[in-house]
């Protein structure tokens, strides 16, 4: 059985295929922007598309096809809205299988064979991806109330690939987490009759990493929101302030850092030896980074006064 498992952890199969190449499009593009202005000719489209909200060129100065394909950025809600349903459902399934014996219907079993899940039999896994998929919904639905009830999103846009990627982004990330259960045929296979026998500390490490990190996310954003609002909670404008504060006072985006983090925490939950899971959080990692950086860019061309001590992604670091 170790060879068998040490065969699957070295294919590259198409999942883990489409996770790399999009962590060598964001890395690209990250170092892209860190080439010194002048060296390389700057594409419209292409700056277009890495950059969103805050960061993009005021309107009067972008190509009028690039605004053509503008769409509010208040439209993040729509990604959670998905996320909730779409990963919600995926849990029930995951249940249902677990608890009941029910198993896979034939679509999603099959999806997850195209995507390049093998059958195979492992330890914790079955309890591991469990908890994953409960974290993925648990942070949509979080991040999916504090876009109605914390967030205020002024007329900033986003283009509509990003916002068709961020549609589907939430869809492969639930599959990715499901495509990591040991299966036997259509059915979750599980060592015992007991899942909480599977249970191991990098269970309860990986469940407190993820508290922290939420908890640091939800701070970041509640300081973003009340820059646009009086002591009373109403909102007054839709300006750009400096933040401070929590994580503020290390990085100019903390929340994108607790994003980070949050993906870190689910790679603990796998028992930190999930490749798979480790591709993802490199893709979110340079992802992250390239918003922080433009971001941080941001900051520093609007404000003078901006603190010259933080850093863009990493305290202390970069």
């Amino acid at each position: 059985m170790a060879a068998w498992a040490g065969a699957e952890l070295s294919a590259l199969t198409p999942l883990r295929a489409l996770w790399l190449t999009l962590t060598a499009a964001f890395l690209l593009a990250l170092l892209l922007q860190l080439v010194p202005p002048g060296l390389l000719s700057s594409c419209a489209l292409f700056q277009d598309l890495i950059r969103y909200g805050k960061t993009k060129s005021r309107a009067s100065l972008r190509p009028a096809v690039c605004l053509s394909f503008d769409v509010p950025k208040r439209y993040f809600s729509h990604f959670y809205m998905v996320s909730v349903l779409w990963n919600g459902f995926l849990i029930w399934c995951l249940t249902q299988s677990l608890f009941m014996g029910v198993p896979f219907p034939y679509w999603l079993h099959a999806l997850l064979r195209i995507l390049g899940t093998v059958q195979f039999r492992g330890g914790e896994l079955a309890l591991s991806a469990f908890l994953v998929l409960v974290f993925l919904w648990l942070h949509s639905l979080r991040r999916l109330f504090e876009c109605f009830y914390v967030s205020v999103f002024s007329s900033a846009m986003i283009h509509i690939v990003q916002y068709c990627f961020g549609l589907v982004y939430y869809v492969l990330v639930g599959l990715t987490v499901l495509s990591q259960v040991p299966m036997d045929g259509r059915n979750v296979y599980v060592i015992g009759k007991n899942l909480l026998m599977q249970a191991r500390w990098f269970h309860i490490l990986g469940m407190m990493m993820f508290i922290w990190s939420s908890v640091h996310q939800y701070k970041c954003h509640v300081i973003l929101g009340n820059l646009r609002k009086n002591k009373a909670g109403v909102i007054i404008h839709c300006n750009y302030r400096i933040p401070f504060g929590d994580w503020f006072e290390y990085v100019s985006s903390p929340n994108y850092l607790a994003e980070l983090m949050i993906y870190i925490s689910m790679a603990v939950t796998f028992g930190f030896h999930n490749l798979t899971w480790w591709l993802v959080v490199t893709y979110v990692f340079f992802s992250q980074a390239l918003c922080a950086f433009l971001s941080h860019r941001f900051y520093q061309s609007k404000f003078v006064s901006y603190p010259k001590h933080r850093k863009a992604f990493l305290p202390f670091l970069f």
